[in-house]
């Protein structure tokens, strides 16, 4: 039996190696990304998820957009997204988020979501009309939909990916052993029957897992294991960072040799493509990703 941590506001965090220091957002090409996201009272997960990459990619003139509010229904010991009970979904957000993209002139989009557990169909509905709107008036854009785990809805799941993105990603975020712990309202079996029916469906899936928040490394092989055996393509692998005291503790932090040797291992075990570093995320060079083969 696994028992949940006790966290508390007064432990104290690991001190940060060098390896993951990151310079501050800053630059013409930030604020200009920063000023479309607040005109278009947008959320970003770049910044509801504290990303330390943030500079680099809004320095690009890129973003991770974050639909159907910044309030989510779980309580996962890791995110730093703020949770509890949403306000209701604006049904204009498709339009926005579209139009906003158009105007940053971005050439791959990442959209992802708070869950929407109270929502009958989990907020799919939105999820495919930002999609089909999107490539409505940026037809050239490639999209990434990084999208929460239906609980079995598996109706919601179909419409969430039918929209005509070209990558469907569902972070696995830890281990087998680690989720009552880490993701206290999800099933790791349940995630992984997620992204093979995603497979099933013809799309490119993709997943991600933090790292040293507890794990060894035959519990992050057999996670490999485990997705490439139910479809997964593409795979990202970082370093848990600690949002707030009141988030998980980190365990560990893993050295850049340690995340080379799982890319070279992900390979080995079947899957297509592996992005393994301490600051790689979820969306981090996800235009990368689209040109995946599916077979």
């Amino acid at each position: 039996m696994i028992e949940l941590p006790v966290i508390s506001p007064e432990q104290t965090r690991k001190r940060k190696p060098d390896w993951l220091r990151v310079k501050l957002p800053v630059g013409p090409d930030y604020a200009r990304v920063r000023k479309l996201v607040d005109n278009y009272k947008l959320h970003t997960i770049c910044e509801s998820g504290n990303c330390p990459n943030m500079g680099e990619c809004w320095g690009a003139g890129t973003a991770t957009f974050m639909i159907l509010g910044n309030v989510c229904t779980r309580s996962c010991t890791f995110c730093a997204v703020a949770t509890g009970r949403p306000t209701e979904y604006d049904a204009d957000e498709p339009k926005r988020v579209a139009e906003a993209i158009k105007l940053m002139q971005v050439k791959h989009a990442v959209i992802t979501s708070v869950n929407r557990d109270e929502l009958k169909d989990r907020g799919a509905e939105i999820w495919y009309q930002t999609v089909v709107e999107t490539k409505k008036i940026s037809p050239e854009t490639t999209i990434e939909t990084l999208i929460p785990d239906t609980k079995g809805n598996w109706d919601a799941l179909y419409r969430m990916i039918e929209g005509g993105q070209e990558v469907v990603s569902h972070n696995m975020e830890t281990v087998g052993r680690l989720y009552r712990m880490v993701r206290p309202q999800a099933k790791y079996e349940r995630s992984l029957e997620q992204i093979k029916r995603i497979r099933e469906a013809g799309m490119r899936t993709k997943s991600g897992i933090m790292l040293g928040v507890g794990e060894t490394k035959e519990e992050v092989f057999k996670a490999m294991d485990d997705l490439v055996e139910n479809g997964l393509l593409i795979l990202t692998l970082g370093q848990y960072l600690q949002p707030t005291k009141m988030h998980l503790e980190v365990a560990e932090f893993i050295h850049p040799e340690t995340f080379d040797m799982y890319k070279e291992e992900g390979l080995k075990r079947g899957l297509r493509y592996v992005e393994s570093g301490p600051l790689v995320r979820s969306s981090y060079h996800a235009e990368r990703h689209v040109n995946v083969p599916l077979s």
